[in-house]
């Protein structure tokens, strides 16, 4: 009998070994896996999402990217869903009032997780307090929405060109825009054949080596007068570079200003004469009296009307100039027939 009990505590013994062996090891994978820690070790926060997108307890809990523990409860608050997070204790003070929790997912279709962004501003949240929740970007439904509002853009962009609407659906759609588009490459098709065929300036610039060297000649001048000009070489050179004489224009277009500015106030003949009404009123009486003259002369008015229009009058001025001359020519022929002097003595 003692051997018998013997043998049962030994095999007791090893039972009992072997349970409290194997419930450390669930409480190491449970406590440690994932980084969360042992239960002791870590702290709870709590938020809200008005649609937790399948989130599970035991979700990884992440602060930017590295994980800190894990979702240990999902469940209602109202019409949004309440969310506790238990979070290892020695990464509280990364986690602050400025923290926003979203969900975001293990890759691009797997199980969603707790995104939490680290910041050093503000206090750090203690155990129980809430963490203001935020909308992941670029989720999969807002990609799904994306696409979906793209889809439904390509099906309106087909259906107006189906119905011949813009550039692209007249073209598609509109007869005399094929044929014109059609007639524009035959054109095209048959300055090519001129131009392969050295036929009109740019077949002969392309087939004429005579006509290449000409205009390589002419850009060769034009790159030597430009050299030039930058030079200072001739009239256009000098006036480029020449900083005498740019002064000098400098000089005369203010002193035009200067010339200007005068006149606009009125000074000197120029200027009284644009900007003096009582001048101006002067000059437009003597170009009115001008014109009546003029008029008078053209009626035949007055001695110089007479002259103009009178063919009479003109016609014995001109005889009695012509026998003036005779008579001079006469008395240059013979003086003394006309130049008779008497002397007479008393």
């Amino acid at each position: 009998m003692p051997r018998t009990r013997s043998l049962a505590w030994s095999e007791l013994k090893i039972g009992i070994i072997a349970v409290v062996a194997i419930a450390l090891a669930v409480m190491l994978i449970i406590a440690v896996g994932g980084q969360g820690g042992f239960a002791w070790d870590r702290y709870e926060l709590k938020t809200r999402f008005p649609n937790v997108q399948g989130l599970k307890s035991g979700a990884v809990v992440r602060v930017a990217g590295v994980e800190v523990g894990k979702v240990t409860e999902v469940a209602f608050d109202g019409a949004e869903v309440l969310v506790t997070l238990g979070i290892n204790e020695e990464h509280q003070q990364r986690i602050t009032e400025q923290s926003r929790a979203s969900i975001g997912s293990l890759s691009l279709l797997g199980e969603p997780i707790i995104e939490i962004t680290p910041s050093s501003d503000g206090r750090a949240l203690q155990n129980g307090e809430f963490i203001a929740s935020a909308r992941a970007a670029g989720q999969i439904a807002d990609v799904a929405a994306g696409a979906t509002d793209a889809l439904g853009q390509a099906t309106e962009m087909l259906r107006d060109i189906r119905a011949g609407k813009g550039s692209v659906g007249k073209l598609f759609t509109d007869d005399q825009l094929y044929r014109d588009i059609q007639g524009f490459i035959a054109s095209a098709e048959t300055v090519a054949g001129h131009v392969a065929a050295g036929k009109g300036t740019l077949g002969m610039l392309a087939k004429d080596p005579k006509a290449y060297q000409q205009l390589e000649a002419a850009l060769t001048d034009l790159r030597d007068m430009t050299r030039r000009i930058n030079a200072g070489e001739g009239s256009l050179g000098r006036l480029l570079n020449d900083d005498a004489l740019a002064k000098s224009l400098s000089a005369t277009a203010s002193n035009v200003d200067e010339i200007t500015a005068r006149i606009n106030r009125g000074e000197g003949t120029a200027g009284k004469l644009i900007t003096d009404k009582e001048l101006y009123d002067r000059f437009n009486t003597i170009s009115g009296r001008i014109d009546k003259l003029v008029a008078s002369l053209e009626a035949g008015q007055g001695t110089a009307g007479s002259l103009m229009k009178d063919k009479a009058l003109y016609d014995n001025m001109n005889g009695a100039a012509n026998e003036l001359r005779s008579l001079i020519a006469d008395i240059r022929k013979d003086p003394r027939k006309y130049l008779n002097v008497r002397v007479s003595i008393f």
